[in-house]
């Protein structure tokens, strides 16, 4: 585990940011002050970890529900990221597959201060920048990207898509998010090729994350849990289709795909409730359709108001790993992801956003890659029903994988 307290701030890089969420007059000067990264292998629970340093460091997050008030003078905020493997330690499941980024940590916090310089804010398109390169690159080297490699081939994959649904069949579970993984070398800086997916069209939480010999892009629309005012937010996304006015006119129209997205629902209905008054959780939207680059995705939003005493760490308990990227029942589903995939989660289908005092603001980590010292990392997926057609499957984990690919090799 690395930590840096305020006595060696100094030593940190002091390089400027600008990080969407944060009150307006902070942009444009902000500077990290301090950071916490942890891996699992490290002993102790991310989440009691993730609250302590953010609290010991004057970010309010010990009673979401209290009204808390940011102070401009003070410290801004920080970025907090936490991988599907901690969250998946979090709630208890089965241990994954290894990492095929072992260089990434399992917990990154990044508190930000404020500095009395200031440059014009250029609006970033997420929730963190970079603090330090994931390696130092030539500056003369140009961007190159090699052949992707594939964790599992389409005949694995539909080969596990058969297996999710044998284990339906048999009433182990009702339905399991299987995520396929491929890498490729590259060379040259790979910050700038990973901050550009921050521009694809829906990408509510666009943005990057950095630091020694690694480094996050994310483009991911999803809502993993937002809080603002003591209200708890969810906008789980379950349900895909080509964005043509065919494609939009069948995602309205499938059972399968809407039965599986109410399922999903359902999940989340109930992990808000254990953090949230009784009684107050409620879907405010059901199966709305909404566009992420080439594609229509149903989305829905459930919200609850925070239990009082809620702090971050029984927030993260509770929502991580987000339920639309297990399945459900979620701990039968963890055991099945942890059977079939060849390879971990790494940096996707984990949390990803701000915190502040009073505010949160996470994304799950889908349609999201990272860089090592030698290779990028995409992953994609997609939620399997007794309903799943094995080749649709791995044709739809294609096509949520390639606007991401491209955007990577346009560097």
């Amino acid at each position: 585990m690395r930590k840096n307290e305020p006595t060696g701030v100094e030593t940190l890089p002091q390089a400027l940011i600008d990080v969407p969420g944060t009150p307006d007059d902070c942009r444009g000067r902000l500077l990290e002050r301090a950071r916490l990264e942890w891996r699992c292998g490290d002993g102790g629970d991310p989440a009691a970890l993730a609250q302590e340093f953010l609290t010991g460091h004057g970010v309010a997050v010990a009673d979401l529900g209290r009204p808390a008030r940011h102070d401009p003078d003070r410290v801004c905020g920080a970025a907090l990221y936490l991988s599907a493997a901690a969250g998946a330690l979090l709630a208890g499941g089965a241990p994954a597959a290894v990492t095929p980024v072992p260089a990434l940590p399992d917990l990154v916090v990044v508190v930000y201060g404020h500095t009395d310089r200031h440059r014009p804010a250029t609006r970033a398109a997420g929730p963190g920048t970079p603090a330090t390169a994931a390696r130092r690159p030539d500056p003369a080297e140009r961007w190159w990207l090699g052949r992707w490699r594939e964790s599992w081939t389409p005949a694995q994959h539909a080969d596990a898509v058969e297996a999710v649904r044998a284990a339906i069949g048999r009433g182990d579970v009702y339905q399991v998010n299987l995520v396929g993984h491929a890498a490729a070398p590259y060379a040259g800086d790979p910050l700038p090729a990973l901050a550009r997916l921050g521009a694809l069209p829906g990408a509510r939480y666009g943005g990057t994350l950095s630091g020694l010999d690694w480094a996050i892009g994310c483009a991911s629309p999803e809502t993993l849990v937002e809080v603002d005012g003591g209200r708890l937010v969810t906008r789980p996304i379950k349900g895909t289709r080509p964005a043509t006015a065919a494609g939009r006119r069948e995602l309205l129209a499938s059972v399968k795909e809407r039965a599986e997205h109410v399922m999903i629902v359902d999940l989340e209905r109930n992990d808000l409730a254990r953090v949230a008054r009784t009684g107050s959780v409620r879907v405010d939207e059901l199966f709305a359709v909404r566009r992420w680059c080439d594609l229509w995705q149903a989305e829905s939003t459930v919200s609850a108001a925070a239990a009082d005493g809620l702090g971050l760490a029984e927030l993260l308990r509770a929502v991580c790993p987000g339920g639309s990227v297990t399945g459900a029942p979620k701990l039968a589903a963890l055991d099945r992801i942890a059977a079939l995939e060849p390879v971990g989660r790494g940096a996707s289908m984990g949390a990803f956003g701000w915190v502040g005092s009073g505010r949160i603001d996470l994304g799950l980590t889908i349609r999201t890659a990272a860089a090592d010292a030698d290779r990028l990392h995409v992953w994609a997926g997609g939620g399997i029903t007794w309903g799943s057609d094995p080749a649709a499957e791995v044709a739809e984990a294609a096509a949520k994988a390639a606007p991401v690919r491209a955007l990577l090799a346009a560097g």
